[in-house]
């Protein structure tokens, strides 16, 4: 009888243009965030960045801020959140800071993973929809008088909106109170995702949408 040949199996390699899976931070896949406004899929970037940084590349071009993470962006927005004691100007006390802010967030991301089990990315993302005016009021001049008017939002314009009212939401909660300001952050993102009038952006959003209602 013939001797049967042991045939050893055939190990395939993985296709080279497959780049590697990137996780912010090494933790949180942003591919599995679901943006449910489609008024703001294209203005809300889920690229997948190991850390979010992409050091201004973005810079004097128009409209490429869409492109930035929105996770950077959050960053860039908690850099010069506060306010000087006359609210006119902004204080600056974080400008600069990047790598701190990004350290401060990343402990926010855990905390909100701890206290959830969610994504965090998901949690942002849901936060800045539901913080999002998508009407507003303009002054327009008829006669030698100013009247309000009520007009849409741009897509952009209520991504920039709701990031802003979420930083300065969580700076304003952190100011004298005995609450870290990573626990001032992970409440105010979480009483956004769940649409909680406590939330100082839903509370904003609310408001500049009642207003112009009144001014249609």
């Amino acid at each position: 009888m013939a001797e049967e040949k042991s045939v050893e199996p055939v190990v395939e390699a993985a296709p080279s243009h497959i780049p590697p899976t990137l996780l912010v931070f090494g933790k949180w896949d942003p591919t599995e965030v679901e943006v449910k406004d489609i008024g703001l899929i294209r203005y809300i970037s889920l690229r997948p960045v190991l850390i979010p940084h992409t050091s201004g590349r973005h810079a004097h071009k128009r409209f490429h801020k869409s492109n930035v993470p929105i996770v950077e962006r959050f960053v860039n927005k908690l850099l010069n959140a506060g306010r000087r004691k006359d609210k006119k100007t902004r204080s600056g006390r974080n400008a600069g800071k990047k790598l701190k802010a990004l350290n401060t967030l990343k402990r926010v991301f855990e905390m909100i993973d701890y206290r959830t089990g969610m994504n965090p990315i998901q949690v942002l993302v849901t936060a800045i929809e539901n913080s999002a005016p998508s009407e507003e009021t303009t002054r327009i001049s008829y006669g030698g008088m100013a009247y309000p008017r009520s007009v849409d939002v741009a897509p952009q314009r209520r991504v920039d909106l709701a990031l802003k009212y979420l930083s300065v939401g969580a700076v304003r909660s952190a100011h004298k109170n005995a609450k870290s300001f990573e626990e001032c952050i992970t409440d105010e993102l979480l009483l956004a995702y769940k649409k909680d009038p406590g939330s100082f952006a839903v509370a904003r959003k609310d408001e500049r949408e009642r207003i112009a209602r009144s001014a249609r």
